[in-house]
């Protein structure tokens, strides 16, 4: 049983004030999402302040779901990172491979040479840094955990 339900249990109430870990998981989803605090009090009815204060409380959780959401958004329309980067060193390997045979069909050799250390650096920018982001210095002291850090990929 949850610790909301415990208390609603215990006191014999459920206030306005009181919700089910099902509606705080609603609205963190719906949030995440995109949703607005007006269409969430709607939907959920649950007032602004209180929905404020959630979106506070679970504010990384959010934002980890609205990063999943962008991420598959941006698979269905847009090459994922290991497709671009498997591209583009398929391009280099073919301009290596036209560097060791020095057959220069239409680009001279320092166009070459020029070509390859630009698909080097596209994959180096394609892959980029991961960078996961947690905020320790924003989370106020009574809602911080030991186990929430920044950290890089």
């Amino acid at each position: 049983m949850s610790q909301i339900s415990t208390l609603a249990s215990a006191s014999g109430r459920k206030g306005p004030y009181m919700h089910d870990d099902q509606t705080v998981q609603r609205f963190i989803e719906r949030r995440a999402q995109g949703w607005t605090y007006a269409r969430l009090m709607t939907e959920l009815n649950v007032s602004k302040p209180t929905l404020i204060a959630w979106s506070r409380k679970h504010q990384f959780q959010i934002q980890n779901l609205k990063a999943i959401e962008l991420e598959a958004l941006q698979e269905k329309w847009l090459a994922s990172t290991t497709e671009r980067v498997n591209a583009l060193g398929d391009q280099l390997r073919k301009v290596e491979q036209e560097l060791t045979k020095r057959d220069v069909s239409t680009l001279t050799t320092p166009q070459l040479h020029t070509l390859a250390r630009s698909l080097r650096r596209q994959i180096e920018e394609a892959a980029g840094p991961m960078r996961f982001t947690t905020p320790v210095s924003e989370i106020p002291s009574d809602e911080y955990h030991d186990q929430v850090q920044d950290w890089r990929a």
